[in-house]
Order: C-alpha cells, then sequence, then structure tokens
C-alpha cells in the first residue's frame, strides 16, 4: 500500500470513528465472503462492518482520541454504528451464536472504552423504542391514577354529605 493510499485510509478511519457514536473490534478469522456478506446485511444500515489494517487503526483510534490498541491484535474488523448500538450490538451477538469464528473482542460507546462483556451486557438491553414506549406506559399508567384518585374525591364528599343527611333526618323523626 503506498504512503498516500496509507494516509488516506487513515484519514477514512479516523473520520469513521468521529461519525460514529459505538464502534465494535471484532475478529473474523475463520468467515467466509458470504458469512462476512450476511453479518453486513444483518446489522442493517445503522452500522456499517470493515475489515481494517490494525496500524492504520490504531492511528486513526489515536487521532480521533479513541483508546483501540488492546483490541486491534489478529484479524481485525470493525462494525461502525452510526444509529442504535443496542441493534447493532445485538446483531454481532446474534450472529457470533451461529457464528462462532466471529469473535467480539471489545470497543467504544461513546468515546468510552467497553469490553467484549460489557457489548454483550449491551447486547441483553432492549431496543430504545421498546424502552420509550414502556417509559411512555408508565407515565399513562400514572396519570389513569391520578384521574381516578381525583375522581373518587368528589363521590365521596357526595356519599358523606348524603350519609349526614339521612342520620339527621333519623335523629330528627326520633324526637
Amino acid at each position: 500500500m503506498a504512503t498516500s493510499d496509507k494516509v488516506a485510509a487513515v484519514e477514512e478511519i479516523t473520520q469513521k470513528l468521529r461519525d460514529s457514536n459505538a464502534a465494535v473490534v471484532t475478529s473474523y478469522t475463520g468467515l467466509s465472503v458470504a458469512q462476512l456478506k450476511q453479518l453486513r446485511r444483518s446489522l442493517g444500515d445503522n452500522a456499517q462492518y470493515r475489515v481494517v489494517k490494525n496500524t492504520l487503526t490504531k492511528i486513526a483510534a489515536n487521532e480521533a482520541g479513541i483508546q483501540l490498541d488492546e483490541h486491534l491484535k489478529g484479524s481485525t474488523a470493525v462494525a461502525f454504528v452510526t444509529g442504535d448500538p443496542v441493534e447493532a450490538a445485538k446483531g454481532l451477538r446474534d450472529f457470533a451464536k451461529d457464528n462462532p469464528a466471529l469473535v467480539i473482542k471489545g470497543g467504544v460507546l461513546d468515546g468510552k472504552a467497553m469490553s467484549a462483556d460489557d457489548i454483550k451486557k449491551l447486547a441483553d438491553l432492549e431496543s430504545r423504542e421498546v424502552l420509550l414506549s414502556k417509559l411512555a406506559g408508565a407515565f399513562k399508567a400514572k396519570q389513569s391514577q391520578a384521574a381516578s384518585v381525583f375522581q373518587a374525591l368528589p363521590s365521596k364528599l357526595v356519599r358523606t354529605v348524603d350519609a349526614l343527611r339521612a342520620k339527621q333526618a333519623e335523629q330528627g323523626g326520633a324526637e
């Protein structure tokens, strides 16, 4: 690879690292071209999976202010995640279950280093949309409870006043 090509590759990787909100480093030794193609499709539009050179990626990561050196050994590919990191982590985890040749080494999320275990925990989370819908449901339930309480107060007052009238009528009729 000529020097100008290396400089261009470093710039491209640096830009991808800066534009991504997460990057997951994997080892892909033993995967066929067809399996890599399937992996890229399974990640969808919110992640781009690329085979990278370790030395160029180390330089690019340092320029981007990200620490990836410990994960850049052996055959390396990086999933640059621009969308929901949970969805990409799930895609990688699920693919790795079916294809044990894919090994998640680690990565970064919003500039913070993550181990392979951290990424697997991230994959166990529910997606952002599911969490937001659960939060909205909880808010709606609390509003319904509050409405019930506020509605119960006037009806309870009416029942109490009726009971007092009935008691007074009894006492007035008994005398």
